[in-house]
């Protein structure tokens, strides 16, 4: 895939018309999995009643997970990661009918690789509120209907609590490491604090303790950005033909994503004020090739999740305050106290390096490396996702703790 060049040159496009074609047609209503779609590599818990921080409870859950690797005779060799905002279950393997993307960590996770599946059993669940096999606002409640805007209410501290579903069906007591970023990363500390005993090591990637102000606007935002759409139905858009869903609003919420996964430095060289084609972005019709960029990555994420969903992922990372009830942040994260994986990314401007000094400084047990670890990346919070030989390595030290 080519780079744009300035459009002071010839104006070509990284967004080629090869990939264009890949988004003829209408998006459907929603894109998340449902029942009855191929299953490909899920696999799924029992079902399980989950009562929830805000009163009420989630009935007959059911978390969707893939496995990589054997687990051991004495279970001892197992591996949890758990995934960002738009990521899923699949973090290994190719796109398929099943599967709407490549995994999302494949040159991380494998024979001979930095998570060696030679030597460890390696599971990631689809978080509960998440729509690519379990439970979540498209799926069907006790009528026999979707959620909708009915799902209720998620926190982080809910979410990670329905992984006990996950440890129960698979019978593993103890993992040798929970590992998660961005998102992933705020279950996997609320993980350590609340369950301890159930982990060997930790790895936090690229996520903060608390939520900020800054980053709950972010969020914020995003969600109008759905529920403004007027074919968003009030939620109620599982029956609706494709282009009639919110796919608008849920492909701007995702161009607005974007510019805060990736920096600005990385956005400026990589695209200058190309254009996206000949035609001229100064009153002649053209478009600057970052504009065509983000339209279609927005447009293509679309095809593969659910508003609904985002707007409940979205809302529970805003909960997410590991001091909240536990006498602070410091006071919580001190009550860590197995060795842990520390890394941020120095161009994050989601999750500053500042949110991971934090964690670093406050966890109660050893630091692998023995300080916080900074990637030195040009490519902002994706850096945890794009920085494979970096990450590789830092992921091998923590699991040969």
């Amino acid at each position: 895939m080519e780079f744009q060049t300035s459009e002071d040159t010839v104006p070509t496009g990284l967004i080629s018309d090869e990939l264009s074609r890949q988004l003829i047609g209408r998006p459907p209503a929603s894109g998340g999995w449902q029942d009855g779609d191929p299953v490909g590599d899920r696999q799924f818990t029992h079902r399980f009643d989950l009562e929830l921080e805000a009163g009420g409870k989630l009935s007959s859950a059911v978390i969707a997970f893939e496995t990589w690797g054997e687990l051991n005779s004495d279970k001892s060799n197992a591996v949890l990661v758990l995934h960002a905002l738009t990521g899923d279950s699949h973090t290994v393997g190719p796109a398929s009918d099943a599967h709407p993307t490549n995994g999302w960590w494949d040159e991380l996770i494998g024979p001979g690789k930095s998570v060696d599946t030679d030597k460890f059993f390696v599971v990631t669940p689809n978080i509960i509120g998440g729509c690519q096999g379990s439970t979540g606002p498209g799926s069907l409640n006790r009528t026999g209907v979707e959620y909708g805007p009915n799902f209720p209410h998620l926190t982080i501290r809910d979410q990670t609590k329905s992984l006990d579903a996950l440890t129960e069906s698979l019978e593993i007591t103890r993992w040798h490491s929970v590992i998660g970023g961005s998102m992933g990363g705020m279950h996997a500390l609320e993980y350590a604090i609340t369950r301890e005993d159930k982990l060997n090591s930790l790895g936090i990637l690229a996520a903060p303790a608390v939520s900020s102000a800054d980053q709950i606007a972010i969020n914020s935002i995003q969600v109008e950005a759905i529920r403004t759409d007027s074919q968003y139905h009030s939620g109620w858009y599982y029956d609706k033909k494709p282009g009639m869903g919110p796919h608008r609003g849920l492909a701007l919420a995702r161009r607005m994503a974007l510019l805060n996964y990736r920096s600005p430095q990385e956005l400026n060289d990589r695209f200058q004020r190309s254009w996206q084609s000949g035609v001229s972005p100064f009153g002649e019709g053209g478009r600057f090739s970052i504009e065509s960029y983000l339209d279609f990555h927005g447009n293509k994420f679309t095809r593969r999740f659910d508003a609904n969903s985002y707007i409940i992922l979205a809302e529970a990372m805003n909960t997410h305050d590991v001091g909240r009830d536990r006498g602070g942040v410091e006071k919580a994260l001190s009550a860590i106290t197995v060795p842990t994986l520390v890394l941020g990314v120095s161009s994050d401007r989601l999750f500053p390096v500042e949110n991971q000094r934090l964690i670093a400084e406050s966890i109660g047990g050893n630091l692998v490396g023995g300080k916080l670890q900074v990637i030195d990346s040009e490519y902002g919070h994706d850096g945890f996702l794009i920085e494979k030989i970096e990450v590789g390595r830092h992921l091998k030290a923590l699991l040969e703790v």
